[in-house]
């Protein structure tokens, strides 16, 4: 069972939830590819100050047997609460492209959408996106919806997470 350390800033009581090792599978759709379902590791940590770090890591499954095909998503970043139950998240993937969240957080649930996306001339086209967290039945569950390649906004990918470690 996971605890509450001590040593959490008070900013980041907010967000203590997502603290851990997690892993779990979901499902990836977009009008513009094939669907397919991946796994999925994340870690959450922190190193005493007021934010947290994440890391995740994703790969597609084969849909006969579960076993891993290929890598296919990998994002770096930082959660930074900012005060009146209000959140950021930061995010880099290797794809070239930089996002910034921003939203609310509430017990066991965040909500977010982007504020900022920054692309390398290289990067396809991703205009927008939504996230929501949630721990649900000491599980991690996330969705996200995104707007990219003339597409509007709409469903992209969703997971459940359990805590390992």
């Amino acid at each position: 069972m996971f605890t509450l350390d001590a040593d959490i800033p008070e900013p980041l009581r907010p967000l203590a939830w997502l603290l851990g090792r997690w892993e779990g599978v979901g499902v990836v759709g977009y009008p513009t590819i094939e669907s397919a379902h991946f796994g999925q590791e994340v870690e959450v940590t922190h190193d005493g100050r007021s934010f947290l770090k994440w890391e995740s890591r994703a790969w597609i499954l084969d849909s006969e047997n579960g076993a891993r095909v290929r890598p296919a998503a990998v994002e770096s970043g930082f959660w930074r609460p900012v005060g009146g139950g209000e959140v950021e998240l930061l995010l880099a993937h290797p794809t070239g492209i930089v996002e910034l969240y921003y939203g609310s957080v509430e017990p066991a649930k965040i909500q977010l959408r982007t504020d900022g996306v920054l692309r390398s001339p290289g990067a396809k086209e991703y205009n927008a996106a939504s996230r929501m967290y949630g721990l649900v039945n000491s599980q991690l569950l996330w969705v996200m919806d995104m707007a990219a390649v003339g597409q509007e906004l709409q469903s992209h990918l969703s997971a459940t997470l359990k805590r390992v470690g």
